[in-house]
């Protein structure tokens, strides 16, 4: 007779994003979450069958708060848009780990269905359809998950940015100049500029 199921999704969830949070994604294992929880890996293939089982639980307990209600339908498209955007950007930017698992897992987690179901509505009442309205929510998708993952490899405060600013302007005038500026952007400048070009690009 099999013991009693004593440990809940949401527990083992916990464990396995506590272990994304500090070793990142190449420390996610069955062997690291099952330590984390103090158990045994056999012991944990009792309430998960693979890895692939416990990133889509850990996507869905990261991402299962967001607020995907609709804004105010009083508020222009582009508004409730942005709206939409940033609740999911303040979820994936507590846990940067986790954004490629919400992308490999977009098609299971209820959360990422809902919150893309919610701007569909969005878009269609604004006039968006077909074949347009696939690309402009991928491009929405693409905005949010490309914008983190640069921001936290490639952050414009970074390394990066200085050894550009730094190349011999004769050979590359251009990218040291913009580099130099890059420097005095901020986080929410380059998201939050780049989602304003995107939905303006959008509505032309």
């Amino acid at each position: 007779m099999p013991r009693p199921r004593s440990l809940t999704p949401d527990r083992l969830a916990s464990a396995a994003l506590a272990v994304l949070d500090r070793d990142g994604l190449a420390g996610l294992s069955m062997r690291t979450v099952a330590k984390e929880l103090g158990m045994s890996t056999m012991a944990l293939y009792r309430y998960v069958a693979d890895r692939d089982e416990l990133e889509r639980l850990v996507v869905e307990f990261a991402l299962g708060a967001v607020d995907t209600g609709a804004p105010s339908a009083d508020l222009p498209w582009r508004e409730r848009v942005e709206i939409m955007v940033r609740r999911l950007r303040d979820a994936l930017s507590a846990h940067p780990s986790v954004i490629p698992l919400s992308v490999a897992h977009r098609h299971h987690s209820r959360a990422v269905l809902r919150w893309s179901e919610t701007v569909l509505g969005i878009l269609t009442g604004a006039g968006f359809e077909g074949e347009r309205r696939v690309v402009a929510l991928r491009g929405l998708v693409a905005q949010v998950n490309g914008a983190l993952q640069l921001a936290q490899l490639g952050s414009l405060a970074g390394e990066g940015t200085a050894a550009i600013s730094a190349l011999a302007p004769e050979e590359f005038p251009l990218m040291a100049e913009t580099a130099a500026h890059a420097r005095r952007v901020d986080a929410d400048q380059e998201f939050f500029g780049g989602l304003a070009v995107f939905l303006r690009g959008l509505e032309a």
